[in-house]
């Protein structure tokens, strides 16, 4: 028996399996779940763009010119002006010339991170001859995110982790290893803490050790910044050394993925990463939609405001229940409960109230600090936070 059936098995023996939840609708925040209306405090959805008319209506204007799929990868002729558009606003976003279309962002951080140490091989084949072999090797937080770690696993080199956030630990490392090319990654926000990385502090290591600095930008595109650039705006912090990946599924509200950087760099990803030209696009309807949605984050701030002001609002109600909120620096607020059945047990019963909240715990996390992760919303009332913040005062005697 393989092992796929031998698992199978036991897990059926020993009655476990994973509840997934199947909703009706989907969230913005509000969602209907067998039949029932239900308020989500863990989409990603934080703009509350993905159902925005004007969202839908670009996506129904790229189906009619489109069709449902592109069928074909870009490099061999899939290409279209909607995607370059769109990697040409993206690049603007991020303050760099040019960015690289993705199908998801996972695929975005697998696809880059195990190309880049390998782009002077790849390249042969179009007749470059590198004048020096290079031995890279990667630098990153532990906290970064499993499609980080996996991008590197695939690369092939060398890992050395540092400790969460902590620059004299990193430079550490770099100094150590002496004769390596650096790459350095790191969440821009990290989406289990809700902590925002030290970026330039990461700058200035790259600068002085001649490191690329991969920054994943997921949770902080449309969140961070005051136009929604993300982690490099929200710092003022700007290099050419910064490469730039983000999420289309996220605050922009429909999937996708990308990375932004110079131009010249971007054409040599294009040629050398699996991940873009060995597979098709996001499709073009959603490259419409998300055109509307960077039109959107111009053209209404507001939506930005008012998911801060949730944010300020939600962690100002929930200080002075006693509970451990381990950041309160971004949309992301997790609330340690500790052990991981008391964490699910909280979660059913917020679940019971009409409430979602993702329940994260090992290996997510480390062992014991297993946490309710409650994500704003720029669409929450003040009556949906009052009403979550009133639930967890109740079920705070089970602390």
């Amino acid at each position: 028996m393989h092992d796929l059936a031998d698992i199978a098995d036991w897990l059926q023996t020993h009655a476990i399996h994973h509840e997934t939840p199947v909703h009706d609708t989907l969230p913005d925040p509000v969602f209907r779940v067998n039949g029932e209306a239900a308020v989500s405090f863990s989409t990603n959805n934080y703009l509350a763009l993905a159902n925005h008319p004007r969202l839908v209506s670009a996506a129904k204007e790229g189906l009619e010119r489109y069709g449902v799929g592109n069928c074909e990868s870009r490099l061999l002729g899939g290409d279209l002006p909607v995607y370059r558009e769109l990697e040409r606003r993206l690049g603007e976003l991020k303050h760099k010339t040019d960015a690289v279309l993705f199908v998801t962002g996972y695929m975005t951080n697998i696809g880059v991170l195990s190309t880049l140490v390998k782009v002077g091989v790849l390249a042969r084949i179009h007749g470059y001859r590198p004048k020096k072999r290079r031995k890279y090797a990667y630098f990153t937080d532990e906290y970064n995110h499993i499609s980080i770690r996996e991008g590197i696993l695939m690369s092939g080199a060398d890992k050395h982790t540092y400790r969460h956030a902590d620059m004299d630990h990193l430079e550490s490392l770099l100094k150590a290893a002496d004769g390596v090319s650096p790459i350095i990654v790191s969440d821009g926000v990290f989406s289990m803490e809700g902590t925002i990385a030290p970026l330039p502090e990461l700058t200035a290591l790259a600068e002085k050790y001649g490191a690329i600095l991969y920054v994943d930008d997921a949770h902080a595109t449309g969140i961070l910044g005051a136009n929604g650039g993300g982690t490099s705006e929200h710092y003022g912090c700007y290099s050419p050394t910064i490469m730039q990946m983000g999420t289309l599924s996220k605050a922009l509200g429909a999937i996708g993925g990308f990375v932004a950087l110079e131009r010249e760099m971007a054409d040599v990803l294009r040629l050398t990463s699996s991940a873009y030209g060995f597979t098709c696009p996001p499709p073009p309807d959603q490259a419409n939609a998300l055109l509307a949605a960077l039109d959107l984050l111009q053209e209404e701030p507001q939506r930005r405001a008012r998911l801060w002001d949730n944010q300020r609002y939600f962690v100002e109600r929930m200080r002075p229940l006693g509970y451990t909120l381990t950041s309160t620096e971004t949309p992301i607020v997790p609330v340690l409960i500790g052990d991981a059945e008391r964490c699910q047990r909280f979660q059913r019963a917020l679940r019971a109230e009409g409430i979602h909240v993702d329940s994260i715990q090992f290996p997510a996390v480390p062992v014991g600090q297993a946490r309710l992760r409650f994500m704003l919303n720029a669409a929450h009332t003040r009556e949906q936070i009052d009403h979550v913040v009133a639930v967890m005062a109740h079920l705070s005697s089970m602390l």
